[in-house]
């Protein structure tokens, strides 16, 4: 007999769409934190939900022939930006795959966040949460806080031809406003990329 905060939870869950993503805040008004706690551990038992980390559970999506289908590290790391209502901003070799600049596609993530520093353990896995300056957080542009964390990562010496066209490509869809913001938040060599875009806008 499921007692009375699992029920409530097993309901709020079955509410949802497989796939989702919870956290034990997400039902504080089901019971006290010991009580939630147990009822997310016993719902695990019955293989209603999966854990991905500790205070992290998945209700899963199943595929007839992949078996249990798991969110990616990027959908884990959103949503606990959520949960916390932080900000993160992705950095490295992510930066550089969200822009079509590499292939690669990192093992460990790495944000930039206005949020709580902290490392979650995902799996073999980690999502590491980096205080952000409030400068680079003043971005106004997400295109253009990409550009300049791949900037970062490939760095000044190490930037070829073939990227900084790509580069100059994509910062051609970003408005010339938010560009002259965002340009004075960037290292001074990423900054005159920039304002060469702009000079080719205007």
């Amino acid at each position: 007999m499921l007692v009375p905060t699992e029920k409530f939870i097993k309901n709020a869950i079955l509410n949802h769409k497989r796939g989702k993503i919870f956290f034990p805040n997400n039902f504080v008004k089901f019971g006290s934190s010991t009580a939630i706690r147990q009822a997310l551990i016993r719902l695990e038992e019955k293989g209603l939900l999966v854990r991905l980390a500790q205070g992290i559970y998945l209700y899963p999506k199943e595929h007839k022939q992949l078996g249990l289908l798991y969110p990616s590290l990027e959908e884990i790391a959103l949503a606990i930006s959520k949960r916390d209502k932080a900000r993160i901003i992705p950095t490295g070799i992510q930066a550089l795959n969200k822009l079509g600049l590499s292939t690669q596609v990192p093992m460990n993530l790495v944000y930039l966040t206005d949020g709580s520093p902290r490392t979650v353990k995902i799996k073999n896995n980690t999502i590491k949460y980096k205080i952000a300056s409030p400068k680079i957080l003043s971005a106004k542009s997400e295109t253009n806080i990409l550009v300049i964390q791949a900037l970062r990562e490939i760095g000044q010496k190490n930037l070829d031809g073939n990227q900084l066209e790509k580069i100059k490509n994509i910062l051609k869809t970003v408005d010339k406003d938010l560009i002259k913001h965002d340009m004075k938040l960037a290292p001074v060599w990423i900054s005159k990329i920039m304002e060469e875009i702009l000079k080719n806008k205007e």
